[in-house]
């Protein structure tokens, strides 16, 4: 395509590495940008995932042609020096590294912001010291030379702070794009699952995320197991990924095998969501949950562990829901109990998660970012 038919604005980098809430956000984004007048280009590492086939036909996708961040920078050098776009939003740290150096060594004026989505404190938390200096070497080294940080929660831009000698006053909070004008609509597509179904006999509470060590799931199956003993319920988790085995043991060893369904990767999770009693959030660390907020908008009661970080921001700390404390089953299962038997209104639920509008973020990354 001529770049005199084309001249980005703003090029967005992303790996679309998996189906997770980092490629979802950004895709919110990116259909949004061209609606707000911002011309802009797609530069993808890798392809992947489901996600990645809603790219929105008002941007220009261009595949860098490499898989890692590592090995994306002469690519994007020349990119930068044949392109030179005002912006560059880079979607996570190694993208963001990458980012810094190649508009160095390309020479250009483009301007670079890094969106992160994680506290990297707590994902490194049980890592040696060794292995976390070597994690934030390159950050503390890099993150100065960017025009910006843009954090999804407060509890992320603090750590961010922490953790690269950025100033605060460098580091642009802006709440996920959660929320589009198609989520009712996804909600009210049918689900055949029969638990489901209604009328029920028995409260359906539903986990949703990657089964892996950071939503830490096992938890939430001790918990479920406890509130067996003092009422009958079914448990969904929605998401796949490499602990499905340790989880079906664990609920095999549990006795809860009948009672729990590891569905799977779903599309349209909105629906299941929908039609769900309680929804938990178990995770040991976050940034801003994603699933946490749908939950919110879809008038589902939940329960959080108070993680680092976005739940207490999300539930107005506790107003909204419960919070716990993260591998508290015990106090979860109390909680799961609790919400069940005196859930709050849906309205009011609703109201926790009004900024969270794919609009309203999309708005202030171009604001944060010179472009609007």
């Amino acid at each position: 395509m001529s770049t005199q038919a084309h001249r980005p604005e703003l090029a967005v980098l992303i790996s679309f590495s998996g189906d997770g809430g980092v490629e979802r956000m950004v895709l919110n984004l990116l259909r949004r940008f061209p609606e707000q007048g911002c011309q802009t280009d797609l530069l993808t590492l890798r392809t992947e995932g489901g996600h990645f086939h809603s790219v929105p036909n008002a941007v220009r996708h261009l595949p860098l042609g490499v898989r890692h961040a590592s090995t994306c920078v002469p690519a994007l050098v020349r990119y930068l020096r044949r392109e030179r776009p005002a912006v560059l939003l880079a979607a996570k740290d190694r993208a963001g590294r990458a980012a810094l150096l190649a508009r160095r060594l390309a020479g250009v004026e483009t301007r670079v912001y890094i969106r992160l989505g994680n506290t990297l404190s707590a994902s490194l938390a049980q890592d040696s010291g060794l292995k976390r200096w070597w994690r934030y070497m390159p950050i503390r080294r890099l993150y100065p030379w960017a025009d910006g940080l843009i954090a999804v929660s407060d509890g992320v831009a603090q750590d961010v702070a922490a953790t690269s000698g950025v100033k605060r006053d460098r580091i642009h909070v802006i709440r996920n794009p959660v929320l589009t004008d198609t989520l009712a609509e996804q909600a009210e597509a049918p689900v055949e699952h029969p638990w489901l179904q209604v009328p029920r006999t028995e409260p359906v509470i539903m986990g949703l995320g990657r089964l892996t060590r950071q939503k830490d799931f096992p938890t939430l199956l001790d918990a479920f197991a406890r509130l067996q003993h003092r009422r009958g319920a079914r448990l969904i988790i929605l998401g796949e990924g490499p602990e499905r085995g340790a989880l079906e043991a664990q609920a095999y060893r549990l006795g809860i095998t009948a009672r729990l369904h590891l569905a799977g990767f779903q599309s349209n999770p909105y629906a299941w969501l929908r039609r769900t009693d309680l929804f938990v959030l178990s995770s040991a660390w976050e940034g801003s949950p994603n699933a946490l907020t749908e939950a919110l908008a879809l008038g589902r009661p939940s329960v959080s562990t108070d993680c680092p970080s976005g739940p207490r921001e999300i539930l107005g700390s506790g107003k909204y829901g419960p919070l716990v404390p993260v591998g508290d089953a015990d106090a979860m299962a109390e909680a799961m109990m609790k919400t069940l038997t005196a859930p709050l209104p849906s309205a009011t639920l609703q109201e926790a998660v009004a900024g969270y509008r794919d609009e309203t973020s999309a708005a202030r990354y171009l604001h944060v970012m010179g472009l609007q």
